[in-house]
């Protein structure tokens, strides 16, 4: 074969793999965009991003996602299931996004992609009203609960290696199983990051405090995706949308409506805290 036969060869199979390639990337944001829906896994007990208001599922998440739909021109199907079953469904292809969210760490950046921040997650402390802690510091030696398998259980036990004494960790499967035990006096308090615990104390009505400061490094939520090329282009796609969100203060609103207030957030996590 002639050099400039066998390079042309070459070329156009390099074209045809890397049009190959590239039609593979969009297959997850095209099949979509071709069924009208996009399936969106979380669990519903982690107000206020993801909670059952009157029997009717609600949050920021809720809000958030209608309007990542409307960008991309498609329903909203949601999937509801406990916290330690959202990320392995969505490794086995049950739902295309998780809304969660969840804390971005170095640990989760390794095995997923995470979308454009959408809060702080900070972790604080939340007591019932009256329990003898008025700074982080005094969980010491005291029943915390926290969720199991999330970011806020990790820096819970991180935080109550500096103590005299150790925490005394309880880990439920849902945070609101957390609240329910803290109201019945058989924990003291909740770690969980300070935007839920402001939403929590605010709905309460003066039953449970949050303690400040914060004690947990600060760190971001953000939606989940795999990272493998399939899903690349639906994770470009919502983070397209939340970016406009954001420079169209949109996501300032809602952040307004659910928190109280409104989070300066990167408009990406590539180096977190822990």
């Amino acid at each position: 074969m002639k050099k400039t036969t066998f390079l042309k060869a070459a070329l156009g199979a390099a074209m045809l793999f890397s049009a190959s390639l590239s039609a593979h990337a969009e297959d997850v944001l095209a099949k979509v965009k071709a069924a009208g829906t996009l399936k969106v896994g979380t669990e519903t007990a982690f107000a206020p991003f993801d909670y059952i208001d009157a029997g009717e599922h609600a949050g920021l998440n809720v809000d958030l996602f209608a309007e990542i739909g409307k960008e991309l021109g498609v329903k909203i199907e949601w999937v509801a299931l406990p916290w330690e079953g959202v990320l392995p469904g969505l490794e086995a292809g049950k739902f295309d996004v998780v809304a969660g969210p969840a804390t971005i760490t170095k640990a989760r950046l390794e095995r997923y992609r995470f979308t454009v921040p959408i809060a702080e997650a900070t972790v604080a402390i939340l007591k019932k009203a009256g329990a003898p802690i008025s700074k982080p510091e005094d969980i010491a030696g005291k029943a915390v609960g926290v969720g199991k398998a999330t970011a806020q259980l990790a820096q819970l036990t991180e935080f109550s290696a500096t103590l005299p004494t150790k925490v005394d960790i309880r880990e439920y499967p849902a945070f609101n199983d957390a609240y329910a035990d803290m109201a019945a006096g058989r924990i003291v308090a909740v770690a969980n990051s300070l935007p839920n615990i402001a939403f929590v104390a605010k709905q309460r009505n003066g039953a449970f405090e949050v303690v400040l400061p914060p004690f947990g490094k600060k760190t971001y939520f953000g939606f989940i995706g795999t990272k493998d090329a399939d899903h690349a282009s639906l994770v470009d796609a919502i983070d397209a949308a939340l970016l406009k969100m954001k420079a169209d203060g949109r996501m300032a609103k809602l952040q307004e409506k659910w928190f109280g207030q409104k989070f300066d957030t990167p408009d990406a996590v590539k180096d977190p805290a822990f």
